[in-house]
C-alpha cells in the first residue's frame, strides 16, 4: 500500500510539474530615455567628442541611472539611458531635459546649429519630445 501511494504521488508530481507555467524572464518595463543629437556634416569623432561626451557627463549626474550607452555616426549621436525600475519615466525624462539644458549653452556656442533631441519610452510605445 505504501509503495502504491508513493508511486501515485510521484506520477501526479511529475504530471503537475509539467503543467506549471514558468517564464524565462519576467515582463518588465524598464524606464528608458533615448536622446538623439544631430549636427549635419560632423564626423563621428567630432560627434563623440563635442556632442556625446558633454551630454554623457551631464547625464551621469542623474539619480537612478542604471546604464548609459552611446553611439556616434556621421552627423548624429544616439545616447540611451536606462533607469532603475523604481524610477518614473516621465520624471527621468524631465531630469534628462534639465541635463540637456545645462549642456545646451556650451554646445550652442561651439556649433552653429543646435542639436535636435528626442525622447522615447521603452515597451514599444514611443513618445517624441523635440528640444532645440
Amino acid at each position: 500500500m505504501t509503495a502504491l501511494i508513493m508511486i501515485a504521488i510521484l506520477v501526479f508530481g511529475i504530471l503537475g510539474y509539467r503543467e506549471l507555467a514558468v517564464n524565462d524572464l519576467p515582463n518588465v518595463d524598464y524606464p528608458t530615455v533615448q536622446v538623439n543629437a544631430e549636427l549635419p556634416g560632423a564626423s563621428p569623432e567630432t560627434m563623440a567628442s563635442a556632442v556625446a561626451t558633454p551630454l554623457e557627463k551631464q547625464f551621469s549626474t542623474i539619480a537612478g541611472l542604471d546604464s548609459m550607452t552611446s553611439s556616434s555616426s556621421q552627423g548624429s549621436t544616439q545616447v540611451t539611458l536606462q533607469f532603475s525600475l523604481s524610477r518614473n519615466v516621465d520624471a527621468a525624462a524631465q531630469d534628462v531635459q534639465a541635463a540637456i539644458a545645462r549642456t545646451g549653452p556650451r554646445a550652442a556656442a561651439e556649433h552653429a546649429q543646435p542639436a535636435d533631441l528626442s525622447k522615447s519610452e521603452s515597451r514599444r510605445s514611443a513618445r517624441s519630445l523635440h528640444v532645440a
